[in-house]
This record gives structure tokens, sequence and C-alpha cells, in this order.
């Protein structure tokens, strides 16, 4: 999804170069978008709990990384302090991808706990790094705030409430954002991917590897990580002028939320 007219957009000098900071880039869409804007020029600061799967991501990238959990203040201050540490306290995308979702029980059934746990990192989490990056992307002068919510966001289905609730709250944060930022140089965006095919999130959910893949049982093509990272770069990368406020992406085998095209046996 890449144009001769948005790697124009991209300067070229090392002290020009765009920068972003990428949440949950340890694995998934996350480490596919960190390494996407790599690729792109970017300068970018990858962000995770996990500190041996951002080394790895470092070596093959050459990106900067910070182990930091979206959910505590502290790590979070100290990610301000990264940033003003390598980019001079100037940010020009916030890529606010931590998240994921815990369980799949029904409503009469639901672990609470879990349900906290969504809401704290898909909720919480991104609003935490929003708000205390925002003074970054301001002195920027070009700045985006990406938003990865889901097509979770968008309808309610069973054993899912807990984190149709999260996304649709993270969904809210992102449409509020876009009202309070108006006349400022700052994009709001928002993609919603639906059935993602990656190497965790399935198996984090429910647990069980068997589970996990019966999810994508006779699906051909479920979309992938790399596909994700895709609009995330065209998104970023795009006119400044040009806003994507929500992009709503599916594989072709999935038609909505409740239908998706299954060939068993095949």
């Amino acid at each position: 999804m890449t144009s001769d007219a948005s790697a124009a957009a991209i300067p070229s000098t090392s002290a020009d170069r765009l920068t972003a900071v990428v949440t949950g880039a340890s694995s998934g869409i996350g480490r596919a978008s960190a390494r996407r804007l790599r690729a792109d020029g970017w300068r970018v600061l990858a962000v995770a709990r996990r500190e041996d799967r951002l080394a790895t991501l470092a070596a093959e990238t050459g990106c900067e990384t910070l182990v930091a959990d979206v959910t505590e203040d502290e790590d979070v201050a100290r990610l301000v302090e990264r940033v003003d540490e390598l980019f001079d306290g100037r940010v020009n995308a916030v890529v606010n991808i931590a998240g994921g979702a815990f369980g799949q029980e029904a409503v009469d059934a639901a672990d609470l706990d879990a349900w906290q746990r969504m809401y704290s990192t898909n909720v919480l989490g991104t609003a935490r790094v929003t708000r205390e990056l925002l003074p970054a992307l301001r002195a920027s002068g070009r700045g985006d705030i990406l938003v990865l919510s889901s097509t979770a966001a968008q309808g309610a289905y069973e054993g899912g409430a807990g984190y149709n609730a999260a996304k649709a709250g993270e969904h809210m944060v992102a449409s509020a954002l876009r009202l309070e930022l108006a006349g400022e140089p700052i994009r709001v965006i928002e993609i919603a991917p639906g059935m993602v095919r990656t190497e965790e999130f399935s198996l984090v959910r429910l647990g069980d590897k068997e589970r996990a893949d019966k999810v994508y049982d006779g699906v051909e093509n479920p979309l992938s990580a790399d596909d994700c990272a895709d609009v995330v770069s065209y998104a970023l990368n795009a006119p400044h002028h040009v806003n994507l406020d929500l992009v709503t992406i599916r594989p072709l085998a999935q038609a909505a939320q409740h239908k998706v095209a299954r060939h068993v046996g095949l």
C-alpha cells in the first residue's frame, strides 16, 4: 500500500526523520508495524514487556526499545523519559497496539478479573500512553495517534462481552480524542481488524493451541499481522491532511463478525 507520494513525504536526513512509538511491539501486529515503519524510514521506539523479543526485533530492524507495561504509571513515565532522550521530546506517531483478549465465557460465567485486565490494557493503557505523550506529539508539529481497536468494538457476539466492551471503550477514546484535538495538527486514526491469525492472539485468549487453531478452521487466508501493518503504514505515511478516521479490515472470507465462510475438509 506504499506509494511514491507517501515515500517522498518522509524526510531523508537523520535529524528530520519521522519518529514513532509502537506499543505491543513484541509480537503480532505490533511487531509487524514496528518492522514496517522501520522499512519505511521511520525512527521507531518499540515498547513491550518482553525484553528478549524486543532484543530480537532491534537486531533485525535497528529500532530502539524499551521494556515497559502500558498499565503501569511508572513504566509510562520511563517511556516519556526515553522519548525525551531519543527524540528530543518530539514524536510524530504514537501507535497504540498493546492490548489483547482473555477468555471467552458468557456473561453469566464471566471472569471479571479477565475483564478488568482487558479494560486496563486496551482502554486505560491506550489512554495513559496517549495522555503522557501528547506534549511530544504537539511539539513535533505533525502528530498522529493511531489506535488499533477491533471489529469486536462494532458488534457483540456470544462469549465476547468482556472484549467487546474493552474494544468499544477504546473506540470511544479515539473518537473523543479526534473531537478534542480538532484544529491541532494531530490526526487520530483508528484501525479495526477482523479475523487476524497471529502466533499468539487466540492462544493467549483461549489458553489451548488446539482450541486456538480451531478458530481458523476452514478459513481461507485470514488476515496476517503484515496485512494490518500495511494499513498502519499507509495511514501514517499518507499526506498529513488526509485522516483515516476509521478503517475496518477483514479477510475476504469474513463478511461480518458473525459470518465467516469456512471450507471444511479442504
